[in-house]
């Protein structure tokens, strides 16, 4: 008989130990199926503030270029803030297709980590639920005391007391466990609930600017027509306005050499650059550490058109060459200076509009097509600051800013240096 109750008893303690060392193993699952929850959060976020960014400059689009458009239309004008609104609309549903995608697949991993939780709850209770059965049967003091003096010996005695209360505290902590399982399955299930939600969502905002897209498709194929129709009158307004900014870009570019020459008069500088002070130096370099932070020349803006070569956003074989980057802003806004400067010149442009200069050291960061100027050359001028009002064109009813960026004469991407708004 005894040794039938120490051979039960060894039994016992090698299940104990079984027991521990899965309770052990459990926790590390529980951990790697916790990291792609993580994983998939911060894709989620990531595309989720790209998704914001692009619904932003969809608003702004459809202020700024749309509110603006005048009753007279301008073919050309128009079929270009079509294109751009479509083109972003196109980038945002892309976006929400993605993001969808990542959510079924967030879902599927969630729904597969709730079964197993359910799984694993099931077992604990079945479990805990035997161990209080066992415990009932031998919950009297006597039964107990019997198991210690029926021991053959002082170390076997010591054994089963180690037994009876690692039995006791596994049986607590197994009650804690089921406990905090239960918590995360129901925050999980939340977490589910609350995912499929934002899913169905997202499915709303897509299909609403796939109906959008369509129509607006619609339009553009009859603004196509249109202009297909005064394509050669349109070519050469074209030619025109290219021609005419290259000529002012030019002159710019003269100004600025001879302020060159004219601060390398009096000193010995060999270099093709500004004769610059030590304070001029500091503000170059705080300018060029500040390269991609740079705030926007205008407070609220869209840009309709990039640095360098591109192709006509409306007019298909023509190629189109921008000194700068080209902002379509509100009605009366101001130019604003982009960093800390001093106002090198102020040039009067065709039809009575003007471009101010400001010099960041070596580098001139140039505000074209004002009304007027609030500043005087020579002026110290912080960043922020208002310049003057941008012209309103009267046949597009459009509000541009030309911001043109160099470094000595030689001309730089602005998109490079000015924080994307």
């Amino acid at each position: 008989m005894k040794l039938i109750k120490i051979q039960i008893l060894k039994k016992k303690d090698i299940k104990l130990n079984k027991l521990f060392t899965k309770r052990k193993d459990v926790f590390l699952i529980l951990l790697l199926l916790i990291l792609p929850i993580i994983s998939f959060s911060q894709s989620r976020q990531e595309l989720e503030k790209q998704r914001i960014i692009i619904q932003k400059e969809i608003k702004e689009i459809n202020s700024l270029l749309f509110k603006s458009q005048k009753k007279e239309k301008n073919l050309l004008s128009d079929l270009s803030d079509l294109n751009k609104r479509i083109t972003a609309r196109s980038r945002l549903i892309e976006n929400i297709n993605k993001e969808t995608k990542l959510l079924t697949e967030e879902i599927k991993e969630n729904q597969l980590q709730v079964d197993q939780l359910q799984s694993r709850l099931e077992v604990l209770k079945k479990d805990y639920a035997n161990m209080v059965v066992q415990s009932y049967k031998s919950r009297t003091k006597q039964s107990r005391l019997m198991f210690l003096l029926s021991s053959q010996d002082f170390l076997q005695a010591y054994k089963r007391m180690q037994y009876i209360n690692q039995y006791a505290n596994y049986r607590e902590k197994q009650g804690e466990e089921i406990t905090l399982e239960t918590i995360k399955l129901q925050n999980l299930n939340d977490y589910l609930k609350d995912t499929k939600t934002e899913k169905e969502m997202l499915l709303v905002v897509n299909q609403k600017e796939k109906d959008s897209i369509g129509k607006e498709k619609i339009s553009q194929e009859s603004l196509v027509k249109s202009v297909k129709k005064k394509e050669k009158k349109y070519i050469t307004q074209i030619k025109q306005k290219q021609k005419a900014e290259k000529l002012i870009d030019k002159k710019i570019e003269k100004l600025i050499a001879e302020a060159i020459a004219k601060s390398k008069k009096k000193s010995n500088l060999k270099s093709s650059g500004f004769a610059l002070t030590p304070e001029a130096k500091k503000l170059e370099k705080d300018f060029i550490s500040n390269k991609g932070k740079l705030p926007s020349p205008v407070e609220r803006g869209v840009v309709v058109r990039h640095f360098g070569k591109q192709s006509h956003p409306t007019l298909r074989g023509i190629t189109i060459e921008s000194n700068g980057v080209f902002y379509a802003t509100e009605k009366n806004a101001n130019a604003r200076v982009i960093f800390n400067g001093k106002v090198l010149a102020i040039q009067v442009l065709p039809g009575k509009k003007k471009a101010v200069l400001i010099q960041h050291g070596n580098y001139i960061s140039v505000y074209k097509n004002l009304d007027n100027v609030t500043v005087q050359k020579g002026d110290k001028v912080s960043t922020k600051q208002e310049l003057g009002k941008i012209h309103t064109d009267k046949t597009t009813g459009k509000t541009i800013l030309a911001f043109v960026l160099f470094k000595e004469i030689h001309r730089q991407n602005p998109e490079e240096w000015v924080y994307k708004i």
